[in-house]
């Protein structure tokens, strides 16, 4: 639209709404955010936003390594 009610200079949340907490990490497996960043992200300031942005790439790795599931289960 180009409403200028309806254009907003913010950034996007990263939800992909699969909105899981892992629970050694205690992030969001998809969006990597943890509860208290969801929580607060829309009252956020661009800048705390971004902050939180720059930061989820690292976090990234923490949810690489599985913890067992049915292969595991096999190798038995």
């Amino acid at each position: 639209m180009s409403d200028p009610v309806w254009s907003r200079d913010e950034i996007e949340s990263p939800c992909i709404r699969i909105c899981v907490v892992h629970p050694a990490t205690r992030l969001c497996t998809g969006c990597l955010r943890s509860i208290d960043e969801i929580g607060a992200w829309s009252r956020m300031t661009p800048e705390a936003r971004r902050n939180v942005m720059e930061a989820l790439p690292e976090r990234a790795s923490l949810h690489k390594q599985r913890r067992g599931g049915r292969a595991a289960r096999l190798k038995r």
